[in-house]
């Protein structure tokens, strides 16, 4: 079948997208950045007693800062997560195949990536992120340092958080055929979707 220039041209501008995927690359170093700074804070702090490492942690307990110097490490790390979620999973299902098949380091959910699936573990993601962040709320509520109603609104963020993952994931599942589903349970996902094309296999 013969294919318009205009068609042509209309299918190639999805490279566009391909600078905005090597920005997000460009701010994945800056989270490494990131997460090596607050790392040697930690270090200090624990290993120096250099109280002066740490910042806006005053009356805190020795746990308490360690705690929290811990979980902003943890949660550099989960938005870095997320920024190769974004990247690969994107890239893969919006601009073009990245050919992986085979590949000893392909990850394992890169095999059935789709936009619906990106969807659900973004959101995912999301959770987890959300969820850090309302740990170090209500440790730092504990010190007099948040308000009871931000806490309450974070509660309520977090919530609607985890009302939209459910709600994603029940669309999802309500799209795939009994075949689909079969073919998912197989593979360990059941509810999430795949390829069109794993349904000709």
């Amino acid at each position: 079948m013969r294919v318009s220039a205009f068609s042509n041209f209309i299918f190639a501008s999805r490279w566009l997208q391909a600078p905005l995927y090597a920005g997000l690359i460009v701010a994945q170093v800056f989270y490494v950045w990131q997460f090596i700074k607050e790392l040697v804070a930690l270090s200090q702090y624990t290993i120096l007693g250099n109280e002066h490492a740490v910042h806006n942690m005053e009356g805190f307990s020795a746990e308490a800062t360690t705690m929290l110097l811990v979980l902003g490490l943890v949660d550099v790390v989960m938005i870095s997560n997320l920024l190769i979620m974004v990247i690969i999973g994107g890239y893969e299902t919006f601009v073009s195949r990245m050919r992986l098949d085979g590949h000893p380091d392909q990850p394992e959910w890169l095999s059935h990536v789709n936009a619906n699936v990106l969807k659900t573990k973004l959101a995912m993601s999301i959770i987890g992120i959300s969820s850090i962040h309302l740990l170090r709320t209500f440790i730092e509520s504990g010190y007099g340092h948040v308000s009871g109603e931000v806490m309450m609104w974070q509660t309520f963020i977090h919530l609607a958080f985890v009302a939209s993952a459910l709600a994603l994931a029940w669309i999802d599942r309500m799209t795939l055929s009994p075949r689909q589903r079969s073919a998912n349970a197989e593979r360990g996902d059941e509810g999430v979707s795949y390829r069109s094309d794993d349904a000709a296999h």
